[in-house]
């Protein structure tokens, strides 16, 4: 087997993209609302406003402020200001939203008849190539949070030592935008 060349690659992640956005249209979003519920179906609490939505997919915030009110219009997200900051707006999947960002997908499939190792492999290469994008254009990881270099673990208990705050158990494998790999 001869190794893949590196447009090639592209030319499939691509590809793979355009069908998996197609996907999407056969719900009642379209392939930015789907990603920017998927993205709030799994950030933690600390990364859930408009500006990390954005940062995470690449959009501009008035792109975004506009898929997240078409979200909220649907009933799958709702909006939450902070009581410290009225200005300060987060967003919380409903169950409804919830049950479609996590509805199985072909692309899931697909992958579900591949050898471990072979899903091990292709996620390791694709972070890799991600991490790389990410650094080219200046932006944030946005990883799980028990990957960052922040996290700590205090017996059975998480902490984020760059928030000072107590995780709750579920945030540890939730994307957060204050992310640094360890």
């Amino acid at each position: 087997m001869t190794p893949a060349q590196p447009n090639q690659v592209r030319i499939l992640i691509e590809r793979l993209s355009r069908l998996s956005d197609s996907e999407d249209w056969n719900s009642d979003l379209n392939p930015a609302q789907m990603q920017a519920l998927r993205y709030l179906a799994s950030a933690n609490r600390f990364s859930r406003a408009p500006s990390h939505v954005a940062a995470f997919s690449g959009a501009t915030r008035g792109t975004v402020s506009q898929t997240l009110r078409a979200l909220e219009r649907k009933g799958l997200v709702t909006e939450a200001r902070s009581q410290t900051d009225r200005r300060s707006i987060s967003y919380a999947v409903t169950a409804a939203g919830r049950a479609l960002a996590h509805s199985a997908r072909i692309i899931d499939q697909a992958m579900a008849e591949l050898a471990p190792e072979q899903v091990e492999m292709l996620e390791q290469g694709l972070a890799a190539v991600l991490r790389s994008v990410i650094a080219a254009r200046g932006g944030k990881t946005f990883g799980l949070c028990h990957q960052c270099c922040h996290h700590q673990r205090r017996g059975d208990a998480a902490y984020c030592r760059v928030l000072d705050v107590d995780l709750e158990p579920a945030e540890k494998n939730q994307i957060c935008h204050e992310h640094e790999p360890a």
